[in-house]
């Protein structure tokens, strides 16, 4: 039976994703001054004007938020007037007051933390107990082997698309693109990804922002050309193969001044494209501390590392926390029948090498560090350059099952 896969990708210079630009460029600034401030901020964009809301602790970091703005901005590319939204004249209003000290109690000192007494608190295995998960909520990581960087291929390539059409107008290919962007594509399959036997690509669309000058043919001959053709393998694509570009017609009015930005509204976009469920909680403006983000990358972490040891060629890792609490409440494996062995089994597994209270997690991954403005646009997986992408324990994980070493 055939199955249809469709996932999307918007560009940095999507309002949305100038959002979450914006508001992890201000995250970084406070990390790269102070590692541990607590930092959830987020921004709203419109015509002319940048709002930045939100709460901050941090006792030594002096950030300019409003040059960390225009920074950002400038350098997305919106550096003129008549975009309706540039980097110098727009208005950037900040609101920012102290994180609540009701859960900054939670988060300073769990709940088991305040129950152990000094002798408990001195040993090695309570050492990651002190800090508890800023919020609950329940987060999903996602790995399968249908691409070499374990992701869906569906937003693999969506992603991929508007990467190229970034480097293309950076680069000064085609002059008349900006910012502005989106692309989506449609995966067809007979069957599961992990069954199929036939994968191509039913459909395409990309519709891409541009200068006043140039002709919807021109657009639609370079997208295919320098677009579609460079990033799509050749044998995905067939003759049947459909291609909407700029199918509104025109797009000359883009960006913040075509469309309200809001950051964290692009949360499918971050992550599987859909693949999979999504816990809720954007990632955006959130320092580590916040498990809406870390405990996410956590479980992409984890299931990476299944699927790079063979254990399984598709997993699903789903762990829920309560707020003030440092041990998750719950952790869930499913590997869709693709397993070596059962999924309680390899629950049992990740539940001994991998330890997901927030202060070990941000520990093991470094994350107290100035690294999230770069996941704003083109998604937070996938992507070899983060730690949550590496796979340390793969090795580990397959002997532990008593399974023979790769190949």
């Amino acid at each position: 039976m055939w199955k249809f896969y469709t996932s999307e990708s918007v560009s940095e210079g999507h309002p949305d994703k100038l959002a979450d630009f914006i508001s992890d460029s201000v995250l970084d600034e406070f990390l790269r001054q102070e590692p541990t401030s607590r930092v959830a901020v987020e921004t709203l964009l419109t015509t002319g004007m940048a709002v930045v809301a939100g709460e901050v602790t941090a006792h030594q970091a002096h950030v300019d938020v409003q040059r960390t703005v225009r920074d950002a901005v400038m350098q997305v590319g919106y550096t003129r007037a008549n975009y309706g939204f540039d980097a110098e004249y727009s208005a950037v209003l900040v609101s920012i007051h102290e994180q609540s000290p009701e859960i900054a109690g939670g988060v300073n000192h769990s709940e088991e933390w305040r129950a152990m007494s000094d002798e408990e608190r001195a040993r090695p295995e309570n050492r990651f107990s002190e800090v508890g998960a800023g919020d609950q909520g329940l987060m999903f990581g996602y790995a399968t082997d249908e691409t070499p960087e374990l992701m869906p291929l569906p937003i693999s390539l969506a992603h991929k698309l508007t990467r190229r059409l970034a480097e293309l107008r950076k680069a000064g290919t085609l002059p008349y693109l900006r910012p502005d962007a989106k692309a989506q594509v449609t995966v067809v399959r007979d069957g599961e990804p992990h069954e199929a036997t036939q994968t191509f690509i039913d459909t395409v669309v990309i519709s891409t922002q541009h200068s006043e000058d140039v002709t919807q043919e021109q657009i639609r001959a370079d997208m295919l050309q320098h677009v579609i053709r460079e990033v799509i393998p050749a044998e995905l694509l067939r003759p049947e193969t459909k291609y909407f570009i700029n199918p509104s017609g025109r797009f000359v009015i883009g960006g913040p001044h075509g469309d309200t930005g809001l950051t964290g509204r692009k949360i499918i976009v971050d992550t599987y494209g859909g693949a999979v469920p999504h816990g809720g909680g954007a990632f955006s403006g959130k320092d580590p501390t916040k498990v809406d983000r870390s405990a996410a990358y956590y479980a992409r972490y984890i299931a990476k590392n299944v699927v790079a040891a063979g254990l399984a060629r598709r997993v699903l890792v789903e762990v829920a926390y309560a707020i003030g609490r440092a041990h998750p409440v719950s952790l869930r494996v499913d590997t869709y029948g693709t397993g070596l062995i059962s999924d309680e089994q390899l629950a049992e597994l990740v539940a001994v090498h991998f330890d997901a209270r927030p202060q070990a997690i941000i520990a093991e991954l470094e994350l107290q560090r100035p690294i999230y403005a770069q996941t704003a646009a083109y998604g937070h997986f996938g992507r070899p350059e983060f730690p949550w992408e590496q796979t340390p324990k793969a090795a580990a994980l397959r002997q532990a099952a008593k399974l023979p070493a790769n190949p």
